[in-house]
C-alpha cells in the first residue's frame, strides 16, 4: 500500500493554489474542472514530483461537517498536516520574509525540531525537522 493523494480542506482553491505553488514552492501538478467551480486540483513537491500529491480539496464549501471541523483544527492551534524540511529554521526564516504567520516558531522536541504556520486556506500546517 501505498499514499498518493492526500486531501487537504481549502476554502478557496485558486488561493490555495497560489500560496502552495507561488510561496511554499509546490508545483501545480493535475487541475480538471469538475463543475459549479469546483477542480481536482493537486500540486507536489519540487523535490519528489511523482511522490504524494498534495489534493487541494474545497470540502469546507460543501460539508457543513468538514467546515466545523476544520475551523476547530485551527482554532485550537492544531496543525492539519506535515511537511518534512530539511532546516526548520532556514524554511521559517524564507516563508517569514515572504509574509506566512507562524503561530510556533522553530522550537526543538526531543528528536525533531518544528513550527506551525497559517496557510491562509483555513489549515495550520507543521513543519518538521528530524535531529
Amino acid at each position: 500500500m501505498k499514499a498518493k493523494i492526500i486531501s487537504i480542506p481549502v476554502q478557496d482553491q485558486e488561493k490555495a493554489l497560489r500560496f502552495y505553488t507561488e510561496v511554499l514552492g509546490f508545483l501545480k501538478k493535475v487541475d480538471i474542472p469538475l463543475g459549479e467551480g469546483n477542480r481536482w486540483l493537486t500540486v507536489v513537491s519540487k523535490e519528489d514530483q511523482d511522490g504524494a500529491e498534495l489534493l487541494l480539496e474545497p470540502s469546507p464549501l460543501h460539508f457543513e461537517p468538514a467546515k466545523v471541523y476544520q475551523n476547530a483544527l485551527f482554532d485550537a492551534g492544531i496543525p492539519y498536516t506535515q511537511f518534512n524540511v530539511d532546516n526548520v529554521q532556514q524554511e521559517y526564516d524564507r516563508l517569514t520574509a515572504k509574509g506566512v504567520e507562524f503561530s510556533v516558531q522553530p522550537t526543538a522536541m526531543g528528536t525533531v525540531k518544528v513550527a506551525v504556520f497559517n496557510d491562509t486556506c483555513g489549515n495550520n500546517i507543521q513543519i518538521v525537522e528530524m535531529l
